[in-house]
């Protein structure tokens, strides 16, 4: 079955609600059972039938089968986050005295939040490498390394990573991979045929689509894994709640047309960001002359709407007259959502194993649904704005 069939029919049962087109939403916390044989054998299948609302109901099944579904994946976990998503997927395999190897250039939250502050009070050593390693990890492979962690591409900076090579050295060091696989989504990589163990996606944007819901998931390859990873959601508290469900699975049916104009969008203010003096570098890897293009092209079907530029001179006090003034792009957190964003990007905070080349300002842009025309326009005078911002 292809993509767009798949995003249209995964999920949905109207034979099962009536012939109602859409799950419907199931709010519940007690769920009873008809007779106590039944409730003492509902532990016999845990996790596949509606037991208690914090582990699933119908709501949230379907939207679990859907993301399977695209993924190719075994089975789904939801959470209310893609943080908790991560931290969900990440403290399932790894206790005190675990290492784990993590790429460079991943989410903040992911770098600080989880590895940082919880993994670190844990006992649970990180170390973090270079995204383009490809095979090399295996160099950075000990006894008591469990967890490989990797985001492809970046989602400040954008580099690519060799995920087949990466995921090949692992199985044979038996270690389990995971990737952040947002900025993507599920329509436009599967990271699963490429060899990963679990796939993270932060839901909350180009799933839901529409910024008004938090939702993150974990696609596993295997029963096992998805035992272990819901039985830690389970312990650990995490309910995805029915409406966001509802809404994530709502936003999914419309997945394949957004992001086909997203792209669109993005390729065409990329290309004309790339032809404009103020910019030194387009970090994009849609783009043919981007240094992971071919990694692009080889495990993605298409790119997204979130991308970088790298200015050639002038400060943050010409990048603040820039977006101060921008007329359609919104100044916030998150993207994935049908609106343009822009966020100050300062990766030379944070990396640690490799060192940011640039000492210029560095913006994030995520293109909108809106009329690529009007978002250049809206562009062309920020560029004005900041070279006046210069003498």
């Amino acid at each position: 079955m292809k993509k767009d069939t798949i995003v249209t029919a995964a999920g949905r049962r109207p034979d099962d609600n009536h012939g109602i087109v859409n799950p419907p939403v199931y709010h519940a916390s007690t769920i009873t059972f008809p007779t106590l044989s039944d409730f003492q054998s509902r532990s016999n299948a845990p996790f596949s039938r509606p037991q208690y609302g914090r582990t699933g109901t119908p709501t949230q099944f379907a939207f679990e089968e859907a993301i399977s579904a695209l993924h190719g994946g075994h089975k789904t976990v939801s959470y209310p986050s893609g943080l908790a998503a991560i931290i969900g997927a990440a403290t399932t395999f790894l206790e005190n005295g675990d290492h784990m190897l993590m790429a460079d250039t991943v989410y903040g939250p992911s770098r600080q939040r989880l590895a940082g502050t919880l993994l670190a009070r844990a006992g649970v050593e990180t170390t973090f490498f270079e995204p383009m390693i490809g095979a090399g990890i295996a160099e950075l492979i000990r006894p008591e390394t469990k967890v490989i962690f990797m985001e492809s591409p970046g989602s400040l900076t954008f580099e690519m990573m060799d995920v087949p090579a990466v995921t090949a050295v692992a199985r044979d060091k038996r270690v389990v991979t995971m990737i952040d696989n947002t900025w993507s989504s599920p329509f436009l990589c599967q990271p699963i045929k490429l060899g990963v163990d679990a796939v993270i996606e932060a839901c909350t944007k180009y799933v839901v689509g529409h910024s008004d819901a938090m939702m993150g998931s974990v696609t596993l390859s295997n029963e096992e894994h998805f035992q272990q990873v819901k039985s830690m959601a389970n312990t650990l508290g995490y309910h995805a709640a029915p409406d966001d469900c509802y809404l994530a699975l709502r936003g999914l049916r419309t997945i394949s047309v957004r992001l086909q104009r997203h792209q669109e969008n993005a390729l065409k203010v990329a290309t004309w960001f790339q032809a404009q003096p103020e910019i030194e570098r387009v970090m994009y890897p849609a783009l043919p002359d981007d240094p992971g293009h071919g990694f692009w092209k080889r495990d993605h079907d298409g790119a997204s709407g979130l991308f970088g530029v790298v200015f050639t001179d002038g400060d943050w006090n010409s990048a603040a007259a820039l977006i101060d003034g921008l007329e359609h792009f919104g100044l916030g957190a998150s993207w994935g959502g049908y609106e343009s964003l822009v966020l100050p990007a300062h990766p030379e905070k944070i990396r640690t194993a490799t060192e940011w080349p640039h000492e210029t300002p560095c913006i994030r842009f995520h293109i909108g649904l809106e009329d690529p025309d009007d978002l250049i326009a809206d562009l062309e005078a920020g560029l004005v704005r900041y070279n006046a911002a210069k003498s």
